[in-house]
């Protein structure tokens, strides 16, 4: 065989040191647990599923994250909105409680992507805006206190239920996936999100229609926060203050560890997917190791920082 041939693309080779460290992950963290514990819960198959589970979470809010990123902006909007869904689903409450909870998502999202399609302003600037203004409508909301409400019994189901041995939250995260995955490989607006993310201007002179586009991404990526915070709530039970301050930073991580370059225009959904794994793997191997929250928002930092440097050097191509 040619060597040639065994050379990885541009795109495969994250995802493949991603995967690498999933099973260093694994190792060491089953290394360790054995030395202390006497036993290897990280290769237990149910301690693996109730991994997944917790990320399938982290995995819708990655998938909104990535489609923001790959038109070379940032949704840091994403934790009060996460809130907002999740406590206005509770209120609600009823049938109307998820329908409520995802409008709040999708109409954060496209105020956002109104916000800097058309005023031009910072997505980092406007995003962060709007997540002090959500937040303090929340507080406003509940007074300052922790909503007295529960969430529904679907939300429960949907969150925390296990069908044929599966978490359901694994169904809806797969759902998720093969949506976001066919809408970027297989449509037009996926095509347009890419050459946005490459070069807005040269997009514009083909015809794309920039701003519609960037609304659709903020708009989506509103929507899976939405999402994510309706089944947190259903996992938790309830909804409670600053639910979603600990994802944004880890889901940036988890897509930009999967190959999506943080400047836009290149990234494969399977990398985020990995990269969520690799993720989850990792927050749980150091909350074994007794890691203090304050060292694991240093690590995604890092993460990103790295990140930025490695891809932030390269060329911007359409995939």
């Amino acid at each position: 065989m040619n060597a040639p041939a065994l050379r990885l693309s541009r795109d495969d080779r994250p995802i493949v040191i991603a995967a690498l460290f999933i099973v260093i992950i694994l190792i060491a963290g089953t290394a360790y647990t054995m030395q202390r514990f006497g036993s290897a819960p990280l290769l237990s198959p149910n301690y693996l599923m109730q991994q997944l589970q917790i990320g399938a979470f982290l995995g819708v809010v990655a998938a909104g994250a990535m489609i923001v990123i790959l038109i070379s902006q940032i949704d840091l909007s994403v934790p009060w909105t996460l809130t907002a869904a999740a406590m206005m689903a509770t209120t609600v409450g009823g049938p109307w409680a998820i329908p409520v909870g995802l409008a709040v998502g999708l109409a954060v999202g496209v105020f956002n992507g109104l916000g800097v399609a058309y005023l031009r302003v910072p997505s980092m600037i406007f995003t962060l805006g709007v997540n002090a203004v959500m937040r303090g409508l929340m507080v406003a909301h509940t007074g300052g206190f922790a909503p007295q409400t529960a969430a529904t019994d679907l939300m429960r189901t949907l969150a925390a239920d296990r069908w044929f041995g599966v978490p359901a939250a694994l169904y809806v995260w797969l759902g998720v996936s093969v949506l976001v995955a066919g809408m970027l490989q297989r449509t037009l607006l996926g095509r347009y999100i890419y050459a946005l993310g490459n070069k807005e201007a040269a997009a514009y002179l083909a015809g794309v229609n920039t701003r519609a586009v960037t609304v659709a991404c903020f708009a989506l990526s509103g929507l899976m926060a939405g999402l994510a915070g309706v089944l947190l709530a259903g996992y938790s039970q309830k909804a409670y203050q600053g639910m979603g301050d600990a994802y944004l930073l880890p889901a940036i991580a988890a897509v930009v560890i999967g190959g999506t370059n943080i400047l836009g225009g290149r990234g494969r959904y399977i990398g985020t997917l990995v990269g969520v794994i690799l993720i989850v793997l990792l927050n749980s191997v150091l909350s074994i190791m007794e890691m203090p929250e304050a060292g694991r928002q240093v690590i995604y930092g890092g993460v990103i920082i790295l990140m930025l440097l490695v891809y932030g050097r390269g060329e911007r191509v359409v995939s």
